[in-house]
């Protein structure tokens, strides 16, 4: 079968139309593909923010009970009296509270001025201590220990024990002869409070 130019023409449009189809194919191809890592990449992108969201969220999270743990903190350690401005008075009634409460025979004591012990300029909170000198009169060493347990349980600040000296009263003693004192103790303690310094 042999073509014939003016076949060749009548098929020409056809031709055209197929190269066209051909050629829209490619293109249609090559636009799916481009869309394909279009979609790919913006789905990554997508999945990426999701992913740094989702760690954003959790570090929230993790900060926000963090918070919340530490506020419980503060609230107790305030209720407490150990944050503010310290209360002598409450600390002078505690005083003869547990004196009255645990008997005991003699207790002298003498707070000094209070002073801070840290914080540079620009912290918000730094500790203050009153120190207290106590002379008491014991009739053995678990007065003693009662009354430091108590003091730290119910002061209205941290109560540290820097030293306690505990003597035998001589037989001569007055106490000693009326069957009361046989001990003696001479303790230095420290009221500590913190201060929120924007305050001052």
């Amino acid at each position: 079968m042999k073509f014939a130019r003016t076949d060749l023409r009548k098929l020409q449009p056809s031709i055209v139309l197929a190269v066209l189809m051909v050629a829209v194919g490619v293109v249609a191809l090559y636009l799916t593909e481009q869309a394909k890592d279009s979609v790919q990449g913006a789905r990554l992108v997508v999945r990426t923010q999701l992913q740094e969201a989702d760690g954003k969220l959790k570090q929230v999270r993790q900060e926000e009970s963090e918070v919340k743990q530490k506020s419980i903190v503060f609230n107790k350690l305030q209720e407490r009296g150990i944050i503010g401005d310290e209360q002598r008075l409450d600390w002078v009634e505690l005083l003869k509270e547990l004196r009255d409460k645990h008997r005991l025979i003699d207790l002298q004591y003498e707070i000094s001025p209070q002073r801070q012990l840290d914080g540079k300029p620009g912290d918000h909170f730094a500790f203050f201590a009153s120190a207290m000198k106590v002379q008491l009169k014991l009739l053995h060493e678990e007065d003693l220990s009662r009354l430091i347990s108590d003091l730290r349980s119910q002061a209205r600040a941290l109560v540290r024990v820097r030293s306690c000296q505990v003597a035998r009263l001589p037989a001569t003693s007055e106490d000693r002869s009326s069957g009361r004192a046989n001990l003696s103790a001479n303790c230095e303690i420290d009221w500590l409070t913190l201060h929120d310094m924007r305050r001052k």
